[in-house]
């Protein structure tokens, strides 16, 4: 996707990665989730800013449309969509919801084990649970504080 491209593009230029992003309130609210590439390096409110001015500028250059603009880190609930997602975070706990019924589950709490190809193995409390990506709804990380 175009938009995608260019928040990837605008955030790299600040040193950071794009973790997530959305479009709500009609198309008028963005809101971008910007992270650090390792994980013990948080992201702080000055790079929040940063991203925010570049993004501003960027946009704008590009003829992009929004009302307003939201930059965050994805916070300890983040999201998990991708492969490399599951697999950066093997080791934690994650909450996932699935589209269809898998195993005779739609819903699942366990640790990220292992993702080969488009299958995600979790552990649960019931022993190994795996799903395709294509059937997942939702998923986020369990926080651990």
């Amino acid at each position: 996707m175009e938009l995608e491209r260019v928040l990837r593009g605008a955030v790299r230029a600040v040193g950071c990665e794009l973790a997530d992003w959305e479009i709500s309130n009609h198309g008028r609210m963005l809101r971008v989730f910007i992270e650090k590439e390792r994980e013990e390096c948080p992201v702080t409110l000055n790079d929040c800013e940063s991203a925010s001015r570049q993004l501003q500028r960027v946009l704008e250059v590009e003829g992009l449309d929004y009302g307003r603009l939201e930059v965050s880190s994805p916070g300890l609930d983040r999201r998990l969509k991708t492969a490399r997602e599951f697999e950066r975070f093997a080791g934690r706990e994650a909450d996932v919801t699935l589209r269809t019924l898998v195993e005779g589950r739609r819903h699942v709490v366990g640790v990220v084990r292992s993702v080969e190809g488009d299958r995600v193995e979790l552990q649960t409390g019931s022993g190994p649970f795996s799903f395709r990506l294509d059937d997942l709804k939702r998923a986020r990380l369990v926080p651990k504080l």
